[in-house]
């Protein structure tokens, strides 16, 4: 597996590095990306590649769920360090369709730590089951999957929102909040109201 790697970093180098050379000479000094990219670490949403954004342009916090914990050090440290340091515009949070961390919240598990990070994400299940009938058949089970995901995307919005920097940065109109939607089916992005 890692020669393929270094062979995918040889075809980088030939097609990207080299045609932008200016570009990344400007990147080894510094970074200066305007968004915030909250989402799941699932392998298949490549942020960089779903948006076409070039290298640069995002700043990237995956995890599973695309979830934004209430107490966690890491996630707290990477959002201090786009807000304060790197003054990004936007925070978007991304979920997706197929989520394996939300199929999670229905599935009694001996894991260690993936129970304790998907209950983050408990409250959505929880909306959504108590404005849904319980599904009676595969494609209704889909769609509670569905809204669940999207559920999820605006509780981790709510949960962004307790953070003191982040209330300072939106009184002092310095961010933009976002929620979208990946669709593995089609490749679209969504926004989520």
């Amino acid at each position: 597996m890692i020669d393929q790697f270094f062979d995918g970093n040889k075809v980088f180098i030939k097609d990207d590095f080299e045609q932008d050379r200016k570009r990344y000479a400007d990147l080894a000094k510094s970074q200066s990306p305007k968004t915030l990219w909250i989402g799941c670490a699932d392998s298949r949403i490549d942020p960089e590649r779903i948006t076409h954004a070039k290298a640069g342009e995002l700043f990237v916090h995956r995890n599973i769920a695309n979830i934004v914990p209430l107490h966690d050090w890491n996630f707290a440290s990477v959002l201090e360090y786009a807000v304060a340091h790197l003054k990004v515009e936007n925070i978007i949070i991304c979920g997706h369709s197929e989520c394996g961390g939300i199929k999670a919240l229905d599935k009694e598990m001996q894991d260690s730590y993936i129970p304790l990070w998907i209950n983050n994400a408990r409250e959505a299940q929880i909306r959504v089951d108590a404005r849904l009938s319980p599904p009676k058949n595969p494609e209704e089970a889909k769609q509670r999957l569905t809204e669940i995901e999207k559920e999820n995307v605006r509780l981790q919005i709510e949960h962004l929102r307790t953070y003191p920097i982040i209330k300072k940065a939106e009184d002092e109109k310095k961010i933009g909040i976002y929620g979208l939607y990946f669709y593995l089916e089609d490749g679209k992005l969504e926004e989520i109201k």
